[in-house]
């Protein structure tokens, strides 16, 4: 049920990126003909008296499709309602709309997961660190035995404590030994295990294991004492995860060979919201909060076939006064578009085999 919940978060969140982008349109008049959720065979189908619905089959993505270029379409090709003929900025609001809708989809959710769960009030520290994840399965973490849900007890022999200086104590013994083996004391469940990780050098220098950490223990929660106090903690939120987010951004873009293996593909993305969901129900808030900012921040890039590739002709357009040349347009432009797409094609395919290959119960099937 936990990862039918993370499948149907990305599902909703892909209905709402298009769902921005159609209302965009049709609340300005702009003509749109098909409202696709998914790519590939359709599966369902309902032709509205303007616009085709549909499901297909492969739920990766979606699309809103406008007439404007299609050979059987009754409108004229001069129909002031056509996307095409429409002035820039109605145009650029249609392109933005999918990643403005994802923002506020966004907000709405970590408004709602405050309103669900109170205001928080302190933490009940429990001796140890969390670790919610192993990032990859080649890690040094993951070399060592340690399992996503472990939590650490001990480093080197010293106990860590159960107050927030924990993380901050593992943190520096890692830090401070890259390349150098450090002795960690595990708990899994009832059982106490002594593992051996050898942390790896970073570009600063610094030792890494791959893991993320967080405090042990359940924070502690109050009732709020009125609507705005909600409002102003889920901004509060929202502006933490989208500037981490962004952030993330461009440290992939700035050292890719360092960030590269925090790439996650859909089938990761699932598990990790399964994992979500089966801790607490509220927390998959959260986690449709942080997936629909990545959304609207991987759209906006100015990168081919996504949304902020579009508004970057848009732009070129409204500085120039004039459309980009239909030569430039259908020559030039389309061979970046399909280089585009075809990298892209390529990243998602190698991200899904490699996420797919990690997971604990396809290792079992090809031991």
């Amino acid at each position: 049920m936990s990862v039918l919940a993370a499948i149907a978060v990305l599902a909703l969140l892909i209905a709402v990126h298009e769902l921005g982008h159609f209302l965009a349109a049709r609340l300005q008049g702009i003509h749109v003909n098909r409202f696709s959720l998914g790519f590939g065979p359709v599966l369902l189908k309902y032709q509205g008296e303007k616009t085709e619905y549909a499901v297909r089959a492969f739920p990766l993505g979606g699309f809103v499709g406008f007439p404007d270029d299609d050979p059987d379409s009754p409108i004229p090709p001069d129909d002031p309602d056509l996307l095409r003929n429409r002035p820039v900025f109605d145009r650029a609001i249609v392109i933005s709309a999918g990643v403005i809708a994802n923002l506020i989809f966004a907000y709405v959710v970590l408004v709602m997961q405050v309103g669900a769960t109170g205001i928080p009030e302190g933490f009940n520290y429990q001796p140890g660190v969390a670790v919610p994840q192993v990032m990859t399965a080649d890690s040094p973490a993951a070399k060592a035995g340690i399992k996503s849900g472990d939590t650490i007890v001990a480093v080197n022999g010293a106990v860590l404590p159960a107050s927030e200086t924990a993380i901050i104590e593992l943190k520096t013994a890692i830090e401070r030994s890259p390349e150098q083996a450090i002795v960690l004391g595990v708990l899994r469940g009832r059982e106490t295990l002594t593992l051996t990780a050898t942390p790896e050098k970073s570009s600063e220098g610094l030792g890494r294991i791959g893991v993320q950490l967080s405090p042990n223990g359940d924070p502690v929660f109050r009732q709020a004492n009125n609507i705005g106090e909600i409002f102003s903690l889920g901004a509060q939120r929202f502006q933490s995860i989208f500037v981490g987010t962004a952030g993330g951004f461009y440290r992939l873009i700035t050292n890719f060979g360092e960030t590269a293996g925090q790439l996650a593909s859909p089938v990761k993305i699932v598990q990790q919201g399964a994992v979500v969901a089966e801790d607490n129900a509220t927390n998959l808030l959260v986690f449709a909060a942080v997936i629909s900012i990545n959304l609207a921040i991987i759209n906006i890039l100015p990168l081919p076939a996504l949304d902020g590739g579009q508004l970057a002709f848009l732009i070129v357009e409204g500085l120039r006064g004039k459309p980009v040349p239909v030569h430039i347009q259908d020559g030039v432009m389309q061979s970046v578009m399909q280089s585009g797409l075809l990298l892209l094609f390529g990243l998602g395919i190698f991200l899904i085999v490699r996420d797919t290959s990690q997971l604990e119960w396809v290792q079992q099937l090809t031991r």
